[in-house]
């Protein structure tokens, strides 16, 4: 073994091995998916003090290059005791790997990765942090991961590591090179049965935890029913409060997900990826200043590091927009795909007519709406809101081990339609001046078929002439207000602050307040659309294992079930859906008796073969069978002897004993509401709810009825069921019942002012299946 520290003092690397105290211990500790620790005494022999920030490298005597790193600390003396010279002292050290290095760095705003190979993911926040410290060759894509929101407040390490572990992966840095690989893809073997493995002795085994078959697991708060609440206005009115509060996201989605106020010297790479090859933005005392572009479309742009979730309710803002001379481009564009013209999912068209400058909507590459003239001299607020009655279209995805093999569940993403509004405005009108609607998404039908995710590009300047002042992405509250007027016609209502040309404010708890001159007027009614919120839990049962169980216990009580309750902590069970698929995840190897095993397995230079990293697997045979574990930690001791002799301690867990794709918590929510009855991973499999009904709409309101269009035709033999009370529904509970119709549309008879309906679709199985979430109707109108 090799010891060097270099001092950075310009000696260059020193050779420490004869310093190393042989009656200390020296020992390398490698864990999985976090930093490496080497700690050790040195007895020093006119070598000089290592000092903090010290570089170390340790080598094995076959050359293998154990671990590099530094000295985060100055090394702590010990008294040795006297000499002729004076006291003595030995210097105890600890150091950490490389990746110390991007752990003392600030951690830049990092926003949500969604559906995207986890080595991408990884390569995207190291590059933010500090990217030229490490190479990055040895980073493979590896498994795709489903949402991945890293924790700001946390270190590289520490988001690398739950990135890492979500992907049922492993990284680690040596040497300055960065590497990420799946988990398993190292196998070690080691056979007690064939003589080429003597030492069984060293081999420790344990079942650290039961089996279990049905699982009950809570996890973040979700949205609910589909709400559409009516209040009827009098013209002096102006709050109202809506019955709940509307949904809002807590798991890994801040408020904010780009904003840029173009105030520095430089454009911020940390937020955008620029392409501009002929130098045509820049920064200047207007913001991002646009002069011209190379002609071609796609090929000059601002375009946010991160993707966008097309999910709930959505703000775009691009801010004190100035234009001049002869313009072509897209300002605040969402693309679905590359940033070109024809992938624009939505965003303001800038072209040339006639001498003039138009702004012009645009949704899915085709201009919309109606055009407005940019007057020279003038600046611009342009805004595009955007509502989708799914929050969250993303599902995550989990991974495990069973019997060596992994496997995955979840993931994919969520259809829905969107609703968009395009509202400019010119920002020398007055205060009080309401915004231009350019395209009102409430006097069309929603779109459908809309990207479950976008790139955000401030620009694509084909040729633009002028400068923007502020972006801005953010996720107001959920909610979309749309007015029918005393003529009939409807008109969205723009939800903001007061002098920014909108008409009203929505608080968290659900209080709208209209400003003045935007109070609706007698005979004016308008809809809020939002989702209420709930605790996600699930219960899922592994049938075929219950029986099992049952029938290896035939004759006694026991009924096979072996329960377990917890929490879904990472990656974060956003909905119930996700908690099924982590449930499944969870049941694979919960009702898989190896998947409880855990243990260690000491070995002497192991190097001289194969190096061993925690996420190799160890390949263990005796008796006639192979096991494979997960190596988890790795502890390698030095002992004072030639040739040389290390003792690697490998501690290795398999997923029931140590999950690494879930980490799991033995506590549930408090406010989680326990299910009674299970679902099975057979039904999962097979389909266990219907379409919801986020279409769902009340085409017209009388004294005595309202007149309903539940946006789906009802599957043979099923209907749509009518509630007064939410999560009661069955053919076989009377409470609460209205109706059951068997057609789309259909009536419910009034009976006071403020009424709320609940409505699920069914269908003709036995028993039926329902839609997961119910649309929910609340009236607040005169009934005489």
């Amino acid at each position: 073994m090799t010891l060097l520290i270099d001092n950075l003092t310009g000696e260059g690397p020193l050779d420490y091995t004869a310093a190393i105290a042989a009656d200390t211990p020296f020992a390398l500790t490698r864990t999985l998916n976090a930093p490496s620790i080497l700690t050790g005494t040195l007895h020093l022999n006119g070598e000089p003090t290592p000092t903090r920030r010290a570089r170390i490298t340790l080598t094995a005597a076959n050359g293998t290059t154990l671990f590099t790193g530094y000295l985060a600390t100055e090394p702590a003396p010990l008294y040795a005791g006297n000499a002729t010279t004076g006291p003595v002292f030995r210097y105890k050290f600890s150091a950490i790997s490389d990746e110390w290095l991007l752990d003392k760095q600030p951690l830049p705003y990092l926003g949500n990765a969604f559906a995207i190979p986890a080595g991408n993911a990884l390569l995207s926040i190291t590059s933010r942090v500090e990217g030229g410290l490490f190479t990055t060759t040895g980073v493979s894509a590896g498994r795709a991961i489903g949402i991945f929101s890293p924790i700001r407040s946390a270190t590289w390490s520490a988001n690398a590591g739950i990135l890492a572990n979500a992907a049922y992966s492993a990284y680690r840095v040596v040497t300055g090179a960065l590497s990420f690989e799946p988990a398993g893809n190292i196998t070690h073997t080691f056979n007690f049965d064939n003589g080429s493995t003597t030492t069984y002795s060293a081999l420790k085994l344990a079942q650290v935890k039961e089996l279990a078959n049905d699982v009950t697991l809570s996890g973040d708060t979700e949205p609910d029913a589909y709400i559409s609440e009516t209040f009827a206005g009098d013209g002096t009115t102006t709050v109202f409060q809506l019955s709940e509060a509307p949904f809002r996201a807590t798991a890994g989605a801040a408020p904010t997900l780009v904003t840029d106020t173009f105030n520095e010297s430089v454009i911020d790479q940390q937020v955008w990826s620029i392409a501009d090859p002929g130098s045509h933005l820049s920064l200047g005392a207007g913001g991002l200043t646009l002069n011209g572009g190379n002609g071609y479309d796609g090929q000059t742009n601002l375009t946010a590091l991160d993707s966008i979730e097309i999910a709930g309710s959505l703000l775009l803002e691009a801010g004190g927009l100035q234009l001049s001379g002869a313009n072509q481009g897209i300002v605040c564009g969402l693309f679905n795909g590359p940033v070109l013209v024809a992938n624009c999912f939505a965003g303001y068209n800038i072209r040339n007519a006639s001498g003039t400058t138009l702004c012009t909507p645009l949704i899915n590459g085709v201009e919309v709406g109606t055009s407005l003239t940019v007057q020279p001299g003038h600046t611009y607020d342009l805004r595009i809101r955007l509502h989708c009655p799914e929050q969250q279209r993303l599902l995550q995805t989990y991974y495990c081990m069973v019997d060596g093999i992994v496997e995955s569940f979840g993931g994919g993403a969520t259809p829905s339609a969107a609703s968009l509004v395009f509202d400019i405005l010119d920002t020398g009108d007055a205060s009080n001046t309401p915004a231009t609607l350019l395209y009102d998404g409430s006097t069309a039908a929603p779109l459908t078929g809309t990207p479950a995710s976008c790139n955000f590009a401030a620009v694509d300047c084909t040729q633009l002439f002028g400068a923007i002042a502020y972006v801005r992405v953010t996720r107001p509250s959920s909610a979309f207000i749309v007015s029918t007027l005393t003529s009939g016609t409807k008109q969205s209502r723009l939800i903001g602050v007061a002098g920014e040309g909108t008409d009203c404010t929505l608080s968290a708890s659900g209080k709208i307040t209209f400003f003045a001159g935007r109070v609706p007027v007698a005979g004016e009614t308008f809809t809020v659309t939002y989702r209420n919120r709930q605790r996600s839990v699930t219960r899922v049962q592994n049938a075929a294992s219950v029986a099992s169980e049952a029938a290896a216990t035939s004759g006694s009580t026991t009924s096979g079930i072996a329960r377990w309750i917890g929490k879904v902590l990472k990656p974060a069970a956003r909905s119930t859906a996700d908690l099924e698929a982590a449930a499944q995840a969870l049941l694979a190897f919960a009702t898989s008796r190896s998947a409880a095993l855990a243990g260690t397995y000491t070995t002497v230079n192991p190097q001289d073969t194969a190096d061993i990293w925690p996420g190799d697997t160890l390949a263990l045979t005796g008796n006639g069978s192979t096991t494979s574990v997960v190596v988890r930690k790795v502890e390698v001791e030095r002992a004072p002897a030639f040739p040389e002799l290390l003792t690697y301690k490998i501690a290795f867990a398999n997923d029931w004993a140590e999950a690494l794709g879930l980490t799991l918590s033995e506590s549930i929510a408090a406010d989680a509401i326990l299910p009674s009855a299970p679902t099975t991973t057979a039904q999962l499999a097979a389909g266990t709810v219907l379409s919801n009904l986020p279409q769902l709409q009340v085409t017209s309101a009388t004294s005595t009825a309202l007149q309903i269009d539940a946006g789906l035709t009802p599957p043979s033999g099923g209907g749509f069921e009518v509630r007064r009370r939410d999560h009661a529904f069955g053919p076989n509970i009377a409470q609460d019942l209205v109706l059951r119709s068997p057609v789309r549309s259909f009536s419910i008879p009034r009976a006071a002012q403020l009424e709320k309906f609940y409505i699920r679709i069914y269908d003709a199985s036995t028993p039926p299946l329902y839609s997961r979430n119910s649309s929910a109707v609340f009236i607040d109108l005169p009934i005489s």
